[in-house]
């Protein structure tokens, strides 16, 4: 009798692990944030009680592996990566069936994959140990970038030079532009009958800027 109950037990982990056809974590495709701003990742769930698994937020920065930022069961018991520590919390609202990234202070190093993972535990084909399944939603491409700027038109001031009797005398006229974004610009300057003259600034900008 206790070895069937035992077997019992066991096949009810492992059918409740084998039937993850039946689980969807659903991730929007990409947000888009800037540095020392917030974020709100989401992770709608379906096909079990979102309280009743450890449930985890892993990333992937381009170019490198996964990185476990959170593991996550309950208030009572989580924990964070130290790279994320104080700036992200993980939270499951139950009535809607949504585990949530609350991030805050972005950095542009946060620029990565973020996926919700569901975990499974459930005992070996042994029965000697537990083995933990994974189950990984779709991904959401979180950008942190600086913001940008509004493009500002210029505001355009001409100075021109006092008439002289010398017909030797080099004049020259000031077009004075000013308080414009981004800093590329391109001026044509006319006098009268004379040939037009073109004049480009370049934007050399800071990344902040």
């Amino acid at each position: 009798m206790t070895t069937m109950i035992i077997f019992l037990s066991l096949l009810l982990n492992f059918l409740s692990c084998v039937q993850s056809e039946e689980v969807t974590l659903i991730q929007p495709e990409a947000e888009n944030g800037h540095p020392g701003g917030s974020m709100r990742l989401t992770c709608k769930t379906s096909g079990f009680h979102l309280d009743s698994y450890a449930m985890s937020w892993v990333r992937q920065v381009p170019g490198q592996g996964l990185e476990w930022i959170v593991y996550y069961y309950g208030s009572y018991s989580n924990d964070y990566a130290p790279a994320i520590k104080d700036r992200f919390t993980a939270s499951i609202d139950t009535s809607n069936n949504i585990f949530a990234l609350e991030m805050k202070s972005l950095k542009i190093e946060d620029t990565a994959i973020y996926y919700c993972a569901r975990y499974c535990r459930y005992f070996s084909p042994s029965g000697k140990d537990w083995t933990a399944k994974m189950i990984f939603g779709s991904g959401t491409q979180l950008t942190v970038q600086p913001r940008q700027k509004s493009i500002v038109k210029p505001k355009l001031s001409a100075f021109y030079p006092p008439k002289s009797s010398s017909k030797d005398a080099v004049q020259a006229a000031v077009c004075l532009a000013s308080d414009f974004f981004p800093k590329d610009i391109s001026l044509q300057l006319a006098f009268g009958d004379k040939p037009k003259a073109n004049v480009t600034r370049p934007s050399v900008l800071k990344p902040d800027e």
